[in-house]
């Protein structure tokens, strides 16, 4: 059976609680093809893929969430973009060479991570969340716990399916107006925390939502899917150019006649010559010119 990539929320009719499940392979894959990175680059951006996706479905507005892990280590950044619709996308840049078994703290060194809200309508929030956890799950939970006042566990797996790479998690948190008790909240995170990585990842979710809580009524909503997307384009492109001096722009295109622009998360490059840098200038669209 091929597991689509979706998020399935869920309720417990008994407890104020609610969870969130999500499997990602083909998503998990688009993010990794245009890169060749360590294993453990891999396996941190399949966990902040999860938890993005997750988290997005927390969002009580329309936007877009942004989780990114900056530090003086080797592993310089770690990006993963989501939206409301669980379009996703992600890329890292890497500065040192990192060992296959590299912890969380060794890759990112002395760094944080930002979770930042953009609503279509009103302001910008910005998070800052310290590397405090061994894991990432361990630090978001400190987020939630500190900024939200919400008891909330994520588990979040990574591994191969058929050879290939997939990731997937779950999400536990009380309503924010519910009466769960800690023992309640505690009793569904002990069930929740057996879960296989193979149940996991190979597993339908009502089949794994059963195997752990078969004991417990849950409501299972319909799924969302969840797809790789990346929002580059020619005129995002054009934009940016029009934000650099004159003298850069001349600079550019005396070194190489024309402007290469790439793309991080898809591997798109868009190629801006001499005259369409002068009709950018003047206000007139370039030629398209992209190459992938």
């Amino acid at each position: 059976m091929t597991i689509q990539d979706q998020l399935h929320r869920y309720l417990f009719e008994d407890y104020a609680v609610r969870g969130e499940l999500v499997s990602l392979h083909d998503t998990y894959r688009q993010v990794l093809a245009q890169h060749d990175y360590p294993p453990g680059v891999k396996n941190l951006l399949g966990e902040m893929l999860v938890a993005t996706s997750l988290l997005t479905a927390t969002l009580k507005f329309n936007g877009e969430i942004t989780m990114q892990l900056q530090g003086d280590g080797p592993l310089g950044m770690a990006v993963i973009n989501g939206d409301h619709r669980q379009n996703m996308r992600g890329t890292a840049r890497i500065k040192g060479d990192i060992a296959e078994n590299s912890t969380l703290r060794q890759m990112v060194g002395n760094g944080y991570l930002v979770i930042t809200l953009t609503p279509d309508e009103g302001e910008r929030y910005q998070g800052v969340v310290g590397l405090e956890g061994e894991h990432l799950a361990d630090c978001l939970e400190n987020y939630f716990l500190q900024s939200e006042q919400l008891l909330t566990r994520l588990f979040i797996r990574t591994g191969e399916v058929n050879g290939q790479v997939a990731a997937a998690g779950m999400l536990l948190q009380v309503l924010p107006a519910g009466d769960a008790s800690r023992d309640d909240f505690d009793h569904l995170a002990q069930l929740t925390a057996t879960v296989k990585t193979e149940e996991l990842l190979t597993l339908p979710a009502d089949e794994v939502l059963y195997r752990l809580y078969h004991q417990d009524k849950v409501s299972l909503f319909p799924p969302q899917d969840v797809h790789f997307l990346c929002t580059c384009s020619r005129q995002r492109c054009a934009d940016a150019l029009l934000t650099l001096p004159e003298h850069e722009l001349d600079d550019m295109l005396d070194q190489d006649e024309n402007i290469d622009m790439h793309c991080d998360f898809c591997g798109s490059h868009y190629v801006f010559t001499a005259g369409d840098v002068a009709a950018i200038k003047s206000g007139r669209a370039g030629p398209e010119t992209q190459l992938h």
